[in-house]
């Protein structure tokens, strides 16, 4: 969500999708045989065909939508991508999920997990089957309005989530089977203040630190994130520090350098991504200076920062720009240098996924109802992967190992 206003959805395709896994096979014709055992031997060799290149990989691919608005969605949608090309197959839809528009998979890869973004905030766990069939498991409330964000703690037995249209957090348990009980608290956050024209709280993602120890949450209308201690064995947060950034800055979204000890901020508002330094011990998140998009001076409004695996590049939605920025990662993830910007060859690049192999990098573009895939080159660089995928009101991606 953003607090600036969204023009009405164009009409879209409808999205149908995969099976999971992308199968090829042959069989190689037997050899005439000659009249001695040696000739034999020989015919056989020469005749045997040069060995059939090995087939590509495919894996599962998921995508979010809304669901209540026209030209969107009917459910979470499937598909499958081949690894080498990025190429997009579509599959069947998982209906009965309500405006799942962020997805998170569980650390067991056997549950996924979706917001339902609508005024009576919830939150569904869908479970995947060895053989790539899915059941959708039940939803419960998250006591907030405009749950726009969850993400699953590295324990498995906690499922976090941000609601955006009250500003608030919450924490569900996950049982054994994926599924959820009720509700073990809810955070709202009531200070600082909103930033200007900022309407009051505004929480958009929830995330664990690298380290594991503190719960992060990203506010984008108080300009906020704040940190908490998480009681796992009672599901309660307990606030522990907060970091303010420039009021009317518009704090989105938040993706840590792998060494854990920094971390990369979208602001939205002010068209910058900032460096933050993070301390594990006390969870203390401290912003630095805001760095360029190279965008120039119109409202871009980032969206989300990635960071690949080797931790050396950190690329940036930019919606307003529809594009990508490229930076290197310095001084071990305490600085990082804007290279470039790509198109991102779609309209209202909301969330980014990188594969699990870090070689292709996913957009999923909301206005123009379509997923655009990029080769990621050893140098960081974007290389656009074959045709824009279309997928209604896509608003998140979520590539599968």
């Amino acid at each position: 969500m953003n607090p600036a206003p969204r023009p009405a959805p164009h009409s879209r395709p409808a999205s149908a999708l995969p099976s999971r896994r992308g199968l090829l096979g042959g069989l190689v014709a037997g050899a005439a045989l000659a009249a001695t055992p040696a000739l034999a031997s020989s015919a056989r060799a020469a005749a045997r065909p040069a060995p059939a290149p090995a087939p590509r990989a495919t894996r599962p691919l998921l995508l979010g939508t809304y669901t209540s608005e026209g030209g969107g969605g009917t459910g979470i949608g499937t598909a499958a991508y081949d690894t080498g090309t990025g190429a997009i197959t579509p599959g069947p839809v998982i209906t009965g999920v309500e405006n799942p528009s962020y997805l998170a998979l569980h650390p067991s890869g056997a549950t996924v997990y979706a917001v339902a973004e609508q005024e009576a905030g919830a939150v569904t766990a869908v479970s995947i089957a060895p053989d790539g069939t899915y059941e959708v498991l039940g939803s419960r409330p998250t006591g907030g309005s405009g749950t726009t964000h969850l993400s699953v703690h590295p324990s498995g037995r906690r499922l976090l989530s941000a609601n955006y249209g009250s500003g608030s957090v919450a924490v569900h348990p996950i049982a054994e089977d994926g599924s959820l009980g009720e509700r073990t608290d809810l955070v709202t956050h009531g200070s600082p203040p909103p930033g200007p024209g900022q309407g009051g709280p505004h929480a958009h993602q929830i995330v664990t630190a690298p380290d594991g120890g503190h719960i992060l949450a990203v506010d984008l209308g108080t300009d906020t994130v704040y940190t908490y201690a998480l009681d796992e064995a009672a599901g309660t947060l307990t606030e522990v520090s907060r970091a303010t950034l420039a009021p009317g800055s518009g704090p989105r979204h938040l993706a840590f350098h792998p060494g854990g000890r920094f971390a990369y901020l979208a602001c939205e508002l002010d068209n910058s991504l900032v460096v933050c330094a993070y301390d594990p011990a006390t969870g203390a998140l401290t912003p630095g200076p805001g760095q360029p998009t190279g965008t120039g001076s119109g409202t871009s409004y980032p969206s989300q920062p990635v960071v690949t695996g080797d931790g050396a590049y950190v690329y940036l939605a930019n919606r307003g720009h529809n594009s990508l920025t490229r930076y290197a990662v310095e001084d071990d993830g305490a600085a990082v240098r804007l290279l470039d910007t790509v198109p991102v060859g779609g309209d209202w690049p909301r969330q980014l996924a990188l594969s699990p192999d870090g070689s292709l990098l996913f957009a999923a573009n909301q206005r123009s109802a379509t997923v655009t895939v990029f080769g990621v080159g050893p140098d960081g660089s974007l290389t656009a992967a074959g045709d824009p995928f279309p997928a209604p009101v896509a608003v998140c991606v979520l590539p599968l190992a």
